[in-house]
């Protein structure tokens, strides 16, 4: 890639007035190798699958299937797949990978520890991850706006060599919602029970705005709510 930073630098100058559509199109246009849009399935990427697929964008879509997700996550995918005739190509953890970590850890290992956790993610998310990104010049997120700081429409990622890229940066939840309801976008039915993120099921949680802790993942390695967690069960049992 020609001056990485030069393209950054431009295309963040531009993005403040684009529609995320007219984001998507541009980075397009920047570049010549391989765009690759990784979906969640939460409402910010079905925002994004449908701007791709409505406006017929060469950029391939693909997820990753930690074997861990929500039901309601694997019927957005079809109901996504129906919509706009097309297929989310899905990347799997390793197989052999996976059985090691299940016979080190337990099903549930990842309850115990902070390194525990992070192994899980090593082997059902980031490997995948790598896999599906090693080609490409370009990664996009659809990450909700509020995961990033400071927010903004590109970035590098030194980590996996790409520009890093999301069109909804500036999208509030509601504003997302509100796209996909216009559109008639399928959308997670978990969204309505409070769940900002679409995660693996024992690792995401509805976000209770009562309270003052909002992580809506990995909320057990937090003392503070630790004990509330999973009904004050000890999750390394």
């Amino acid at each position: 890639m020609n001056a990485p930073h030069a393209l950054v630098a431009r295309l963040n100058a531009k993005a403040t007035a684009m529609h995320p559509l007219e984001r998507l199109k541009a980075l397009r246009e920047a570049l010549t190798g391989e765009i690759v849009f990784i979906t969640s399935f939460g409402v910010e990427d079905q925002a994004i699958t449908h701007m791709i697929a409505t406006a017929n964008l060469d950029i391939a879509i693909v997820t990753i299937d930690t074997g861990r997700l929500f039901p309601q996550t694997h019927d957005v995918w079809a109901r996504t797949e129906a919509r706009y005739g097309i297929r989310v190509r899905p990347f799997f953890p390793d197989a052999d990978a996976l059985e090691a970590l299940v016979m080190e850890q337990g099903v549930n290992g990842f309850y115990r520890s902070v390194a525990a956790r992070k192994a899980c993610c090593e082997t059902r998310i980031f490997d995948p991850l790598s896999l599906a990104l090693v080609e490409a010049e370009a990664w996009v997120s659809g990450d909700p706006s509020n995961q990033k700081k400071p927010p903004s429409f590109v970035s590098l990622d030194e980590g996996y060599k790409v520009v890093k890229t999301n069109p909804v940066f500036d999208w509030t939840h509601a504003q997302a919602l509100a796209f996909a309801g216009d559109n008639r976008i399928p959308f997670n039915v978990l969204h309505a029970q409070g769940f900002m993120t679409m995660g693996c099921a024992p690792c995401t949680r509805a976000i209770d705005p009562t309270r003052t802790q909002l992580s809506p993942q990995w909320w057990w390695e937090d003392e503070s709510v630790a004990p509330e967690a999973y009904g004050g069960r000890n999750l390394g049992n």
